[in-house]
């Protein structure tokens, strides 16, 4: 599993022109997921997350959490993160899990943090998406 999380002011996914999800502050979510991840390894993931300390408090120190700002999540599945550019010009997806159980995974992603009761939005698996982002910071962890 890979994931990139970009803190956010807002940020906002579109599918054939029209808007499908959006969040105002938060973390954006660019989850990739391969094959052998664990749906324990998910979770474990999930609820942590919304716990990391990514937002300056009034001293601007990175103090607070997403819990602690009220702040939502926006998950996209990224399959290209699982991506392998060792040999060519053109990348090897080999290692991306297949798309059904990514779809499944990805869902258990987003239904934990909401479990944790964050306000989670997602992109929708498969699709072309457009995703646009305001980078708070920027801020940007990968995992």
């Amino acid at each position: 599993m890979k994931a990139v999380v970009q803190r956010v002011t807002q940020a906002v996914v579109r599918v054939d022109g029209k808007q499908v999800s959006s969040i105002s502050k938060g973390l954006l979510v660019l989850l990739g997921l391969e094959k052998g991840d664990t749906q324990e390894a998910l979770v474990r993931f999930a609820e942590r997350l919304p716990r990391y300390r990514f937002f300056a408090d009034d001293a601007g120190k990175m103090n607070l959490s997403l819990a602690d700002i009220g702040g939502g999540v926006l998950v996209v599945s990224q399959f290209t993160l699982a991506g392998n550019l060792a040999k060519g010009l053109r990348p090897s997806f080999d290692r991306a899990m297949p798309p059904g159980d990514a779809a499944e995974l990805v869902s258990l992603f987003a239904a934990t943090m909401s479990a944790t009761g964050i306000e989670v939005a997602e992109g929708e698996f498969g699709a072309h998406m457009e995703v646009e982002l305001v980078n708070d910071g920027p801020v940007t962890f990968v995992f």
